[in-house]
């Protein structure tokens, strides 16, 4: 009985460790006016067939789930990878992270581009933060922070 009561123990503390890693992005929705019309690639949501959902790094996939299961919707992608005639086109920085597979254009339907931004200031692993006057979408990506830096590396009109 014993050995019986310890199997029953070590399930129930497997089944709540497990339970505890799991991202609240599972549970961000995908759903109302805001993602009417999109497609998805790769289970992302994404703004054209031209934007590439493949290539993101881990890091900055577990990124997506943290803005996903903070403001429980989820993302869609105005720019993932791209290639280097592909960033070249989009105007992309000769060294841009999208090359890398570690930056990501995105924005939530329904949450002000104010509140993503507030967000990304505050997360530890967004190591660039880009915003754009007058576009819906900000950019992040996961590069390393400079040493002394606190928050992420911005640039264009943060």
């Amino acid at each position: 009985m014993p050995r019986l009561l310890r199997a029953l123990a070590a399930s129930i503390l497997t089944a709540i460790t497990i339970a505890g890693c799991l991202p609240m992005a599972m549970f961000a929705s995908g759903s109302g006016p805001g993602y009417s019309g999109l497609r998805q690639d790769w289970g992302t949501y994404v703004s054209s067939k031209e934007v590439n959902a493949l290539c993101l790094s881990p890091k900055l996939r577990f990124l997506i789930w943290e803005f996903e299961g903070h403001f429980g919707k989820r993302v869609v992608l105005n720019s993932g990878y791209r290639n280097a005639f592909h960033n070249s086109a989009a105007g992309g920085a000769e060294n841009s992270y999208h090359t890398k597979c570690m930056a990501a254009d995105f924005y939530i339907p329904g949450v002000p581009k104010e509140q993503l931004i507030a967000f990304a200031r505050k997360t530890d692993s967004v190591g660039g933060l880009g915003c754009y006057p007058g576009r819906n979408f900000i950019h992040v990506d996961v590069r390393d922070r400079p040493r002394g830096h606190r928050g992420p590396v911005t640039f264009s009109g943060c």
